[in-house]
């Protein structure tokens, strides 16, 4: 047991150290996690055995279950409105083109029977949302004419109309159902799986806005909660759960909720823990030596897939909005697969009506050319098309994002010896982009103006925008020992490092802000702002 647990951090570790260097590299992150699988499944160098289809297909789906939602969750709908439409079309009947035209090709090319074609083609119809918002985050991708937020929902509210495809193809494999059955399965499916996913979000809204749930972590554990509720009540009644689940994500991240950017915090690192369980788990669960074998059938289907089918779909459901001719070929090429395909190929797999584990083993070369070739050149194609623009900002398509500016409040006292005492307000030489708030004098609040004249014993509220971490900075702290070097020294003459700020001292239970002359004593605890990994 000690020895499986252990095994688990290292893998773990292994996928958070590969996600660092995916972004360096501009790799996507989940090749890397398939890599690591492969590494060590049963041709890898650690040769563990597994070949659980039954078990790997309910993992990934419950797994999948978080990635629909985040994706729904994470999505600034304020920002993807201009474009939701085609976003739709996109997402519903580029879809349905694209699994056709694969379908057909796999039919006729390949000479495979047209319900197994089109199971393909369903199987590799969607585009993962995880590796496109992965690419545009990570290389700051800043797309002309608004393609972000497109890519966005298409990304993830196609994977629910792939997953309906291919329960429907497999419905009709078993030659056991009537057309009357399938039409009402699709109803059944949209019906349930739309009304589910809206009566969860209200449902879950309404708790996280009325009641208190005494923990922020709490909130967290309640919206997982939520997340797998809207997949499985549906499901119930024969809805589309994953769909029912994205619709929860969307109307719950775009509702006035407590909390909601450390929830948005929360789920896309717990998301990133669902990609890395999927697919090492696939990269397990695959076996190298037998890929030879479907790898040619997989390089034309990926081909196809890439060149014919995805750019025919986007040229003729973009056509009616008059969308550039750069704009449809970035669209084209973001079309990456990913770990919803696997996972469909999967549930085929397994299920009684097909059987083939060939599917799988295609899909998965298909899905690896596709992050491989598609992945790591999108930045360069976006360049190359002219498709980025410094004006825009690819991260106000998330929710993470705070578009308007986050006002918090500091106090500063004024002593006897402080610079600001005796004088009036206007000709205080303050910080740009800051504003003194208010004024405390003598336990009143002094609404101040420019004629307000500071007093000893002042307590001044000054306001500034909330800095938001994307660069790579935090707060660390240092203990100042009574044997240390700097202890007694001048903080002008500390032996600190280049790039690191002391902003505060906490010495005797009080916060003490410093300056240049600030000596430094035994037991002080200082904190310092630095630039992560360095």
């Amino acid at each position: 047991m000690n020895l499986i647990l252990l095994l688990c951090a290292v893998i773990m570790i292994a996928c958070i150290a590969g996600n660092k260097l995916s972004g360096r590299l501009g790799i996507p992150t989940l090749l890397l996690f398939i890599a690591l699988g492969m590494l060590f499944g049963s041709d890898g160098i650690f040769r563990i055995q597994f070949e659980d289809y039954a078990f790997s297909e309910k993992v990934c789906s419950a797994a999948l279950i978080i990635i629909m939602f985040y994706g729904g969750f994470g999505t600034k709908w304020s920002t993807a409105r201009p474009v939701a439409s085609q976003s739709i079309l996109l997402s519903t009947f580029g879809v349905l083109i694209t699994a056709g035209l694969t379908g057909l090709f796999c039919h006729l090319a390949l000479g495979l029977g047209l319900l197994e074609g089109m199971l393909i083609g369903s199987v590799l119809g969607s585009t993962d949302a995880a590796s496109v918002f992965s690419i545009l985050r990570s290389q700051r991708l800043n797309l002309k004419y608004g393609t972000a937020p497109m890519l966005e929902i298409e990304s993830g509210s196609n994977d629910p109309c792939a997953y309906m495809l291919t329960i429907t193809i497999l419905s009709a494999m078993s030659g056991s159902v009537s057309a009357g059955s399938i039409a009402w399965s699709v109803f059944a499916q949209l019906l349930f799986g739309i009304g589910g996913g809206v009566l969860a979000a209200m449902a879950a809204g309404w708790v996280l806005r009325s009641i208190d749930l005494g923990s922020d972590g709490f909130e967290s554990i309640f919206l997982v909660a939520a997340a797998i509720a809207a997949y499985a009540l549906p499901s119930l009644f024969g809805g589309n759960g994953y769909l029912s689940a994205y619709i929860a994500g969307i109307l719950l991240g775009n509702q006035e909720i407590p909390g909601k950017k450390s929830l948005v915090n929360f789920f896309d690192a717990f998301n990133g823990m669902m990609q890395m369980l999927i697919f090492f788990l696939l990269g397990l669960l695959v076996s190298p030596s037998r890929l030879p074998q479907v790898f040619l059938p997989a390089v034309c289907i990926a081909l196809f897939l890439t060149f014919i089918a995805r750019p025919a779909a986007v040229a003729l459901l973009l056509f009616p909005f008059r969308a550039p001719l750069n704009q449809q070929l970035i669209i084209s090429w973001a079309g990456l697969r990913g770990a919803a395909s696997i996972v469909f190929s999967i549930t085929a797999a397994v299920s009684p009506s097909y059987g083939q584990e060939s599917i799988f083993q295609i899909v998965f070369c298909v899905v690896l050319l596709s992050l491989l070739f598609q992945g790591t050149l999108l930045p360069a194609a976006s360049r190359k098309l002219n498709m980025i623009d410094d004006n825009e900002n690819v991260l106000k398509t998330f929710n993470d994002y705070s578009e308007e500016s986050s006002i918090r409040f500091i106090q500063l006292e004024i002593g006897a010896n402080h610079p600001w005492g005796g004088k009036k307000i206007r000709d205080i030489a303050s910080i740009p982009g800051t504003l003194i708030a208010a004024v405390i004098r003598n336990g009143s609040a002094i609404i101040p103006k420019g004629d307000t004249l500071l007093e000893t014993g002042d307590s001044v509220i000054i306001g500034g925008e909330e800095y938001q971490d994307q660069d790579g900075i935090e707060l660390t702290e240092l203990h100042i020992d009574a044997d240390s070097r700097m202890a007694g020294k001048a903080l002008k003459d500390a032996d600190l490092r280049r790039d690191s700020l002391v902003v505060l001292i906490q010495r005797n239970g009080s916060d003490l802000i410093p300056d240049g002359d600030t000596v430094i004593q035994a037991d002080d605890l200082l904190v310092l702002f630095t630039r992560r990994g360095t």
